[in-house]
């Protein structure tokens, strides 16, 4: 029998339409056209300049042949044409693909051949390095380079584009009707993972996703309309955890910042009146251990969003020494960025600082809009005791997840085995249903049979004094197979030694779990300030031969 719910209410043009972000942009430009969008240097861009700018883009996209499915790179930094990017060439139909400008001329000349780019934007900052990647690529598909001035930067000495980003932008057609995606399913953006072992994966985002974390952004935060967010997070990492689209969401404010550092930081927040900004725990680390000098006239209730390794209790006490509000917040490339975040209680604030670590050390629970998030068994997918002690693997389930891997069907296939994303992330779950991760799955370190968390080890080094940064990885050993080896970066102007590390830990940990080795010295990082564990597992294994 049909259901009475199915008879003729069918969808149509006037009861539904595809999420997406680009919905977000034209709303503010049509209600506060006159806002302030995007504070670059001197300039100044409204939500009503920004909008033309995004339909001028898109309208010079399609006039070079490029439309649904053609795949757009942009090599850029948090720069006014980054922003535009985000909008203008998904209106095109097409799909962003901003790439890490940390990465080398061969890791560039593969992502432009894999994800098949017809056009390069390009920032002069990074046109040496792809004048070398041009060279490399092995695709003959034709590619329009276009490169971008910025005042900040300087004159460019060497070109490699064939147009100007203003000259380009300029003929497109400001009232250019651009479509709505056809289907939320569609494809926004391409982001390739870091590829530590083998070539990087392509990671696909569909519009409903984007559109969703943009929205939980806002949920997670309480984010207020308005809000002056600073962009010190890469915009080309998980498409700046979707925060572009949350700030047109928002009307807020887009302050971009060229290069990181903590006096750029402080100025901004003084200068611009910073609500909001977000960073690996690198970024907070740099800011909390600044020259007091720069911290002056910073008002409180900033609000800082860190994702990465957990918080420690010295990075807490940190930031609110500095009036900062600090939530964190879990994810992978695969989930667009943030997907958990470790909502705080009122009752924690009543807490001593080492409990409020502890409770913020956790990655917490679902995004907003998130349908599912759990602790699994890998092999039976049943989930593990809430225990806080049982581990399992962190597993996602809903929208805020990607398409799959580009051109990659097996490596889809097992990332969505049995109907869950599999993050690879070793964690607990708690009785409250919060989630904290213990380990990476190749982060374990098994020593005479006994499994050692590495972040556990981590977490005991950070609450020495004198560390700024920590890292614990496997190192081969004949008897044991494998013992703990810290790598640490420590504070400027402190003093310790591998003996007195060694002896803090073993004030906290089973001796089993206690580094054999400790070498000190800068830790090797990705541009998004995440420790390159890989290259340090290298160092350890030459250390052990």
């Amino acid at each position: 029998m049909t259901s009475p719910f199915n008879q003729y209410l069918d969808r149509n043009t006037a009861n539904f339409a595809a999420l997406t972000p680009l919905s977000f942009i034209e709303r503010t430009a049509s209600i506060y056209p006159e806002r302030l969008a995007v504070v670059h240097g001197n300039l100044r861009q409204t939500w009503k300049q920004t909008y033309t700018r995004c339909c001028q883009l898109a309208s010079s996209l399609q006039q070079a042949g490029i439309g649904k499915n053609d795949t757009v790179a942009v090599i850029l930094p948090n720069t006014p044409p980054m922003v535009e990017a985000h909008f203008g060439i998904p209106m095109a139909g097409a799909v962003l693909n901003t790439l890490n400008t940390r990465l080398d001329a061969e890791a560039l000349a593969f992502m432009l051949d894999h994800g098949e780019a017809k056009a390069l934007i390009v920032d002069p900052e990074f046109a040496p390095v792809i004048e070398k990647a041009l060279k490399l690529r092995s695709s003959k598909t034709p590619l329009l380079v276009i490169q971008v001035e910025d005042a900040l930067y300087g004159d460019a000495a060497l070109q490699v584009g064939s147009c100007s980003y203003e000259d380009f932008v300029a003929r497109g057609d400001a009232n250019f009707a651009w479509e709505m995606p056809e289907d939320e399913w569609d494809a926004i953006a391409l982001n390739y993972t870091s590829g530590t072992t083998g070539n990087p994966k392509g990671v696909v985002y569909h519009h409903r996703g984007a559109a969703m974390n943009a929205i939980s952004n806002v949920l997670e935060w309480d984010m207020p309309k308005h809000s002056v967010y600073l962009w010190t997070l890469p915009m080309f990492h998980c498409n700046g955890w979707c925060f572009p689209w949350t700030v047109a969401a928002r009307a807020g404010v887009n302050v971009c910042l060229r290069r990181m550092d903590a006096k750029a930081v402080f100025d901004a927040i003084r200068e611009h009146g910073v609500t909001h900004y977000c960073g690996a725990p690198i970024v907070q680390s740099l800011l909390v251990n600044a020259d007091d000098a720069l911290k002056q006239g910073i008002p409180a209730g900033v609000k800082a969003m860190v994702a990465g390794a957990a918080p420690p209790a010295s990075m807490i006490e940190g930031m609110e020494a500095m009036g900062f509000d600090l939530t964190h917040v879990y994810g992978l490339t695969e989930t667009y960025g943030p997907a958990t975040v470790c909502a705080k209680h009122e009752a924690w604030g009543e807490l001593d600082i080492g409990e409020r670590a502890r409770l913020n050390a956790r990655q917490g629970v679902r995004y907003h809009l998130q349908r599912d998030v759990r602790v699994m068994d890998p092999e039976t997918l049943e989930p593990v005791p809430a225990d806080g002690s049982t581990m399992g693997e962190i597993m996602f389930r809903g929208n805020i997840a990607m398409k799959g891997y580009l051109k990659n069907p097996q490596a889809t296939d097992d990332a969505f085995r049995g109907g869950w994303f599999h993050s690879g992330d070793l964690a607990v779950q708690y009785p409250d249903g919060y989630i904290q991760i213990k380990d990476r799955s190749k982060d374990i370190i098994i020593s005479g049979g006994e499994n050692i968390s590495s972040i556990e080890v981590e977490d005991v080094l950070y609450r020495h004094p004198a560390v700024l940064a920590a890292a614990v990885v496997a190192k081969p050993d004949a008897k044991w197979g494998e013992t703990p080896c810290a790598f640490l970066e420590i504070k400027t102007a402190a003093q310790v030694t591998e003996q007195d590390i060694i002896a803090h830990c073993k004030q906290h940990l089973a001796g089993y779990k206690v580094p054999r080795r400790v070498v000190f010295g800068e830790l090797p990082k990705t541009s998004t300030g995440k420790i390159q564990k890989f290259e340090l597992r290298k160092q350890a294994a030459a250390d052990a031969s």
